[in-house]
């Protein structure tokens, strides 16, 4: 039974054509649906005026709220959550950062200080993987709770693929940290075996990197699918035309597309960066490969769309692994974080 019932989500709830949908925007609705009181901050565009938001939330709903969750990035919004954190102290609200940032163990050697006026008193952090909670660990955080990152698995057909020629599935912002132009130079070796090789880019123009993307295909003399930012019904039903999904990430912590790519039947080949090692076991349920190795990468490709038995293995792991991420697992998790004293 849940008896906390008052939340203020602190984190980036915006609705552009430059970003993904963010922890904020899937976690809150899925709490609000379970009977917690959310409240929101924040969705203005402008950083500063954002910051402000987020401040004066904090302020007005010291009285109200039971609980402050902090989106916490490794970048910029690394400040963010510096600064509402703090105030959170100054308020006496207790606070638990969600740790996302693939990076946070670099910012936790870059700045000590502030990584431990954050973390060491959080009421908890909570990690989505596995991955941040052993490295937090490794610096002596102790007060670190592992609660993955969740989907929906009804809302995930797993269908059985075709494999006549590869078809990549590539879905995240275009961003210089997710290293987009490695999945261009995959398609370009891979059209040297299969001339008729496919790849569809998924996603916002986080920084500018898209057209990086674009000058290197007409490079390379591929041709690129380019939506843009979809609606996760719209990749979903897009999902469908494609037999392999790509993740070429240079961090990494525990991304969500890649658990839906599982939990959609699409054998998953990643860079084995970050996170990933603690989401995929190589050769058991996905394929980790180097980063920035763009040959070894399409020959894992070539060999998922040649070995049958190997691929059959692969997708049915994989589908098994993303059901332990469905909400009904997950929420328990929540509960017993918002609930503890």
């Amino acid at each position: 039974m849940l008896l906390m019932k008052n939340v203020l989500y602190i984190g980036n709830k915006l609705n552009n054509k430059t970003s993904n949908l963010s922890g904020i925007q899937t976690l809150g609705p899925l709490l609000e649906n379970e009977g917690v009181s959310v409240q929101y901050s924040s969705s203005k565009l402008n950083k500063l005026l954002r910051l402000l938001d987020m401040v004066w939330s904090c302020f007005k709903l010291s009285k109200q709220v039971d609980v402050v969750l902090i989106d916490t990035y490794s970048t910029q919004n690394f400040y963010f959550a510096f600064l509402v954190s703090q105030l959170c102290r100054i308020l006496n609200l207790d606070y638990i950062p969600i740790l996302h940032g693939g990076n946070l163990p670099m910012r936790l050697k870059s700045s000590p200080k502030m990584s431990k006026m954050i973390f060491k008193n959080a009421k908890y952090n909570v990690s989505p993987s596995g991955y941040l909670k052993s490295a937090f660990q490794t610096y002596g955080y102790t007060n670190i709770l592992h609660i993955p990152n969740t989907l929906k698995i009804k809302g995930y057909p797993f269908l059985l693929k075709t494999y006549d020629t590869p078809r990549l599935l590539w879905v995240r912002s275009f961003s210089e940290i997710y290293n987009p132009q490695l999945a261009v130079k995959v398609l370009s070796a891979l059209k040297k075996v299969y001339p008729n090789a496919q790849l569809c880019m998924v996603g916002p123009d986080a920084d500018g990197s898209r057209k990086n993307v674009e000058n290197l295909a007409k490079d390379l003399n591929v041709t690129i699918k380019f939506t843009g930012k979809l609606k996760k019904k719209e990749w979903i039903e897009l999902s469908k035309d494609y037999n392999v999904f790509i993740n070429t990430t240079n961090f990494d912590n525990t991304p969500v597309s890649v658990i839906e790519a599982m939990a959609l039947g699409l054998p998953v080949v990643s860079t084995n960066v970050g996170g990933m090692p603690y989401l995929i076991e190589h050769d058991v349920d996905g394929i980790l490969v180097a980063p920035n190795e763009p040959q070894v990468m399409s020959s894992e490709i070539i060999s998922i769309i040649n070995n049958s038995e190997r691929r059959t293995v692969l997708v049915e792991n994989a589908r098994k692994k993303a059901e332990k991420f469905d909400w009904n697992h997950i929420k328990l998790l929540w509960f017993k974080a918002l609930n503890s004293n």
